[in-house]
């Protein structure tokens, strides 16, 4: 039998669990999108204590309601985890100037270990958010953090870029004419942009919200969108097309036209036909009036970048896919360890010397390069399992629910287009709210109490 304080406390640290790991990924955006070791710390070890507390939760309840089953896209992330941590150990030692210095898969295992532990850290975030989303209100709070942290880096990216003379903003590395928003890399705010941005979108193309919310969702929307644009981003403005396109055909394949329209088939065929037509003309409008010169510069420069006697002076990314290829090839198994790609590229990339890449510019590539093909599959399996869950959660009756989950698709899909070309996730914000997304797709409406409502 329960005490009488047991449900009460539960209750209370549920609510502190939930709305502090809300504040935390909002935290998260600010000191650079969580780049430096010591915030990126904080942030692990802030969602570790957030994890104790659910478990002690778990202990104080003992109730058969609050028990948690492991979704089946946990299993390949925690095999990833584990075979990271396999990476770090030593298979054999040698004697450098009298030290014995382990020999491990990875070429840096450090920074193999620092990824196991961060990579376990946002499988919290997910795990946290499944237990913890438990209310119509919490998760409509959800959604509405992500598009607020979207809407908040967009209006201060805007800001910077037309006020910005000195570095400041409390964030001295922000310099003026370099990143955009408080990111360095402007490729990077372009990933955050794109998963916000998809998530607000697909509520009001699918109608999930109505009346004045669907007014303030796509009044957010327009800041989003015009600060992606004005970041330059290549990629960023080709996984925004993408997720345009993307959200266009789901519609039209769910048919969002009212049946209570009175429209012959025909008709109702052509208006979709038309709505799709009008996001299309509306993405490559902004694109063309917003992105102006700068933009036109930017695409024009592809060329330039692409030719090989140029790409081969420089540490431009075709010459970094060639090197990479190359040690992939060298290590086609195991990889060379995550988190040690800047360690083991230094053999196989031929530039001029004044830089080395640190990244792959291909999340793809990079995940081959460091994992090899057990990576592959690992990676391979969790994509599997997630399609498995969307293709089961995303149809629904609740429409505000439905609308939410091909919103966080419509985020996903961009990020996925632009990580071809790219390493945004490696970003702490990014990658938390590519985590909130998902687990978004993953959150089941029969489990939330009360109804969602438009």
């Amino acid at each position: 039998m329960k005490s009488s304080f047991q449900e009460p406390a539960a209750r209370t640290i549920a609510a502190i669990v939930f709305y502090s790991l809300l504040a935390l990924i909002a935290l998260a955006a600010i000191p650079y999108g969580t780049v430096e070791l010591g915030w990126k710390a904080f942030f692990d070890c802030v969602v570790f204590a957030l994890a104790g507390l659910t478990v002690l939760l778990q202990l104080i309840a003992r109730d058969s309601s609050r028990q948690f089953k492991l979704p089946f896209l946990f299993v390949p992330v925690l095999a990833l985890t584990a075979f990271a941590i396999i990476q770090t150990i030593p298979w054999s030692h040698s004697t450098v100037a009298g030290i014995s210095v382990g020999q491990t898969l990875s070429a840096d295992p450090f920074h193999t270990r620092q990824f196991a532990v961060q990579t376990l850290a946002l499988l919290l975030v997910a795990w946290l958010l499944l237990v913890h989303t438990t209310t119509a209100k919490r998760f409509r709070l959800l959604c509405d953090v992500v598009i607020a942290v979207g809407v908040v880096s967009a209006v201060f990216g805007l800001c910077r870029q037309v006020s910005q003379t000195q570095p400041g903003f409390g964030l001295p590395y922000l310099l003026p004419g370099f990143g955009y928003g408080q990111f360095i890399n402007s490729n990077h705010f372009a990933f955050l942009m794109e998963l916000a941005v998809g998530l607000a979108l697909g509520l009001v193309v699918f109608r999930g919200v109505a009346g004045k919310r669907l007014a303030i969702y796509l009044i957010a929307a327009v800041p989003m969108w015009v600060a992606l644009v004005f970041a330059n981003s290549r990629g960023g403005i080709l996984s925004m097309l993408c997720q345009v396109m993307f959200l266009a055909a789901a519609f039209v394949s769910q048919g969002e036209i009212p049946e209570r329209a009175n429209l012959s088939r025909t008709r109702r065929v052509m208006l979709r036909a038309a709505l799709v037509a009008t996001l299309l003309l509306g993405a490559v409008v902004t694109v063309v009036l917003v992105g102006g010169d700068p933009l036109a510069g930017r695409l024009g420069s592809l060329s330039v970048e692409l030719d090989r006697k140029t790409a081969e002076t420089y540490t431009l990314r075709p010459n970094i896919w060639r090197a990479t290829w190359e040690m992939i090839k060298d290590h086609p198994v195991a990889g060379t360890g995550f988190g040690g790609y800047w360690v083991a590229i230094t053999e196989y990339h031929r530039g001029s010397g004044e830089a080395s890449p640190q990244e792959a510019h291909s999340d793809y590539l990079e995940l081959l390069a460091s994992g090899g093909l057990i990576g592959l599959a690992l990676g391979a399996w969790a994509a599997f399992a997630f399609v498995r869950t969307a293709l089961r959660e995303v149809y629904g009756n609740n429409r505000y629910l439905r609308a939410a989950k091909f919103g966080a698709l419509a985020g996903i899909v961009a990020v996925a287009v632009h990580s071809l070309v790219d390493f945004g996730l490696h970003l702490t914000i990014n990658a938390a709210i590519f985590v909130v997304l998902i687990t978004i797709v993953m959150i089941s409406g029969d489990g939330l109490k009360n109804e969602l409502k438009t």
